[in-house]
């Protein structure tokens, strides 16, 4: 198991959720950037692997839609992604695109920003050998924060590119497609580069902040990681759970502890 830091959003920061790892004897972490900026990416990087933990992947860059077009910014902010990521060592960059550009109705034209950002933020990325994972984000958020929305697109955009980019694959995210199997098999070991577990709960009340704790919603994930663990991926099951008025309102300890729980049947 890694924990994202997600997960204990609102009552840690990244030194307790380091603790909290260390404690109860999970291998992994996957800071958000805002995290690494609380004590320093330098400083970050040595609490993490004084406690000997493995950095499944970093949160995020992209979106690079937020302007009309690709700005200096827009890349430069992704090379300095590229260069936290590498400093803590992670063994991928979570890419989120972004949606359509500001006031705009162009879905293709977004689309193609896109992929000149990746492009370019690919180039960077493999001068510091840091692997890029195009994370698809279900359709719900193709407007506003990303308008590559199925595995497919996703590997569509790797075939184009080439060496250095694959997929961070969300259960969140993706499991209502219905090519999943099939596209998480056309990914191969060399391409999946992260697996993130959370769960859907039927009655959800807010589409990005009530995600559901494994096993509390309608997700089959054994399934969907034999399916990840068949087509070679062994790395480590990211807990990511947005859960604005449940789990990030109780104590981080009973959090963790469940979450063991969950992700050892998972």
């Amino acid at each position: 198991m890694s924990l994202n830091t997600a997960t204990v959003k609102e009552k840690c920061n990244l030194r307790q959720a380091i603790d909290l790892c260390a404690s109860y004897g999970i291998g992994g972490i996957a800071p958000w950037r805002d995290k690494l900026q609380e004590y320093g990416v330098d400083e970050a990087n040595r609490m993490i692997q004084d406690n000997g933990l493995r950095v499944s992947g970093l949160c995020r860059g992209g979106m690079f839609t937020l302007e009309d077009h690709l700005s200096q910014n827009i890349l430069d902010d992704n090379k300095k992604t590229v260069d936290e990521a590498a400093a803590i060592q992670a063994e991928c960059l979570v890419i989120v695109v972004g949606g359509l550009k500001p006031d705009s109705k162009d879905l293709a034209g977004s689309q193609m920003q896109v992929e000149d950002g990746l492009f370019k933020t690919l180039e960077y990325a493999r001068t510091v050998k840091m692997p890029i994972a195009i994370e698809p984000l279900h359709p719900m958020y193709a407007a506003d924060r990303a308008c590559v929305n199925t595995l497919s697109h996703a590997l569509d955009l790797c075939d184009q590119m080439g060496e250095g980019i694959g997929v961070a694959v969300d259960v969140y995210h993706c499991w209502w497609d219905p090519e999943l199997e099939s596209q998480i098999k056309r990914a191969g070991k060399n391409r999946l580069l992260a697996f993130h577990i959370c769960d859907w709960l039927l009655e959800t009340k807010h589409l990005l902040l009530d995600r559901g704790m494994m096993g509390d919603g309608i997700i089959d994930i054994p399934l969907i990681r034999s399916w990840m663990e068949r087509a070679g991926f062994d790395g480590l099951k990211e807990v990511e759970i947005f859960s604005e008025d449940n789990w990030w309102k109780r104590d981080p300890e009973e959090v963790i502890s469940v979450c063991m729980e969950r992700s050892a049947v998972c």
